[in-house]
């Protein structure tokens, strides 16, 4: 990775410059830092400033029929993936288009609507993509015990000085409102040499909606009792159980981990109900990316209740002296649009289209 990041850097393979302003969201290590909550809290931010967004995401373990491929809400869990398909539903006024080769998909997406802003989803790693923002995501554990650690000796994709091409770092906190004095102390020795703004964020659990019936609530239905099965398919399982543990205020009677992305057979889920049965619990409960999955597969006449979590993202200030992450945001993003306007001499037919 680190003599491509210099050939890019060197001017020596081609890259894409977007015709607007694009914002990548990616991490240091392989998964469970956040992408995918932050990409939602930033749709939402574009089109509440009024902006046509694009999002270009390679599509793990989607299966499209054809590439480019835009994900419709309506679309299948198999043909588009459980992530963009998650950001499909949630951002209706937006644009996700999955294609593993983004410059394709990046050019495609302009001659369609013209996009006032453009989000890489996980591209951190994907270069041949100019961006004008990178946001690099990090969990308190990356500056501690991973710190550096990169496959096959650790989770990272790669080594510490990678992070110099971070615009900003962002970090994930779990249960916290400040930040912990060892938590500082880390960022001093690990993020302070690379001299770029630090801003914090924590997941925030914001109800339950029922799979079966797309009710909307705060708290379990106490016609179901009380008591639940947790089910989730995502890298950090411990945390699924802490934030359900913390909207429900009691934990999971049983908890069934899957894979990262893991696929679910009815078979399973009709397993899952047996269980959920054999435990007197009433309620099973998942994640918002499981549910796009899960969903599918639920028959009229399941006997328990299927919920998923709906999570949101929070800016967790630090202090009166830290920036805000709204107005850098805003600042770049200007930065970046006065650049463009100067700069619109660019022929888009001929940007090696199918990188």
């Amino acid at each position: 990775m680190s003599w491509r990041s210099k050939a890019y850097g060197r001017g020596l393979l081609q890259r894409w410059r977007p015709p607007s302003p694009c914002i990548s969201v990616g991490n240091i290590r392989w998964g469970g830092t956040g992408k995918t909550p932050v990409c939602h809290w930033l749709l939402n931010w574009a089109s509440q400033s009024g902006m046509n967004c694009v999002v270009l995401t390679r599509g793990y373990r989607a299966r499209p029929p054809a590439l480019p491929f835009l994900v419709r809400p309506d679309s299948s869990a198999a043909e588009a993936g459980d992530e963009p398909l998650l950001l499909a539903r949630a951002n209706l006024d937006a644009h996700i288009v999955i294609d593993p080769k983004r410059i394709r998909s990046g050019n495609w997406a302009w001659q369609q609507w013209r996009p006032d802003l453009f989000l890489l989803d996980d591209g951190f790693q994907h270069l041949p993509v100019i961006r004008d923002i990178n946001l690099a995501l990090l969990l308190p554990q990356d500056l501690d015990r991973d710190w550096n650690r990169v496959v096959p000796g650790g989770p990272w994709r790669e080594g510490a000085k990678a992070l110099a091409r971070a615009d900003a770092f962002l970090i994930k906190l779990v249960g916290l409102d400040e930040v912990p004095t060892a938590l500082r102390d880390l960022i001093a020795t690990r993020l302070s040499p690379f001299d770029k703004p630090i801003f914090f964020f924590a997941p925030s659990p914001g109800g339950l909606t029922n799979l079966q019936t797309a009710e909307q609530v705060d708290r379990l239905p106490e016609k179901h009792g009380s008591s639940y099965m947790l089910v989730s398919g995502v890298a950090n399982p411990a945390l699924v159980d802490h934030t359900a543990s913390t909207l429900l205020g009691a934990a999971p009677r049983r908890h069934d981990a899957f894979a990262d992305h893991h696929a679910f057979s009815r078979r399973e889920i009709e397993d899952i109900v047996r269980k959920a049965g054999s435990a007197g619990v009433g309620h099973v409960v998942c994640t918002a990316k499981d549910a796009v999955k899960i969903r599918e597969l639920l028959g009229p006449d399941t006997p328990v209740q299927w919920w998923s979590m709906d999570m949101t993202v929070r800016f967790v200030p630090e202090s009166e002296k830290s920036p805000c992450f709204v107005k850098w945001l805003e600042q770049r993003l200007k930065t970046a649009r006065q650049y463009l306007s100067g700069n619109m001499n660019f022929n888009l037919t001929s940007r090696i289209p199918n990188q």
